[in-house]
């Protein structure tokens, strides 16, 4: 009995759909986290500050506005190779800045978790939005 992958079995239709799925669940939390960080900003800038981030309000906005646009970037399809690098690299600085004590189980967590997440938006830049994108319809 040989072994197959999905990704060399399946149809170019599921293809597209898993990748379309894949760009809603992978958007969706920058979508949210931006637009919270856009509406709340002088609470993000004070975890910032409390951090010891340089110019938390400016940072907060420039980091806000990276996550909802690239976000709806990304879930769009549009411009997604490059939404999906700038978040991915986002996402790793935020790891390194906020989620290195590794002793505490939660931190832990999120470290993991974001190298998951950085992981899929890699995957993303490598191979593209799919067929059910804006970049697929400009191309």
């Amino acid at each position: 009995m040989s072994i197959s992958t999905t990704a060399t079995t399946s149809s170019p239709a599921a293809a597209n759909a898993a990748i379309l799925v894949g760009r809603i669940f992978l958007s969706a939390m920058f979508i949210l986290a931006g637009y919270g960080k856009l509406t709340a900003i002088a609470g993000t800038a004070g975890w910032f500050e409390s951090i010891g981030l340089p110019a938390p309000t400016v940072l907060t906005v420039l980091v806000g506005t990276l996550e909802l646009v690239g976000g709806l970037a990304i879930l769009a399809g549009f411009q997604t190779r490059i939404a999906a690098l700038a978040i991915a690299a986002f996402t790793i600085a935020a790891t390194l800045v906020a989620h290195t004590d590794l002793a505490d189980q939660v931190q832990q967590l999120f470290f993991m978790k974001n190298l998951a997440i950085t992981g899929g938006l890699l995957v993303l830049a490598a191979f593209g939005a799919g067929a059910y994108s804006i970049d697929a319809r400009r191309s």
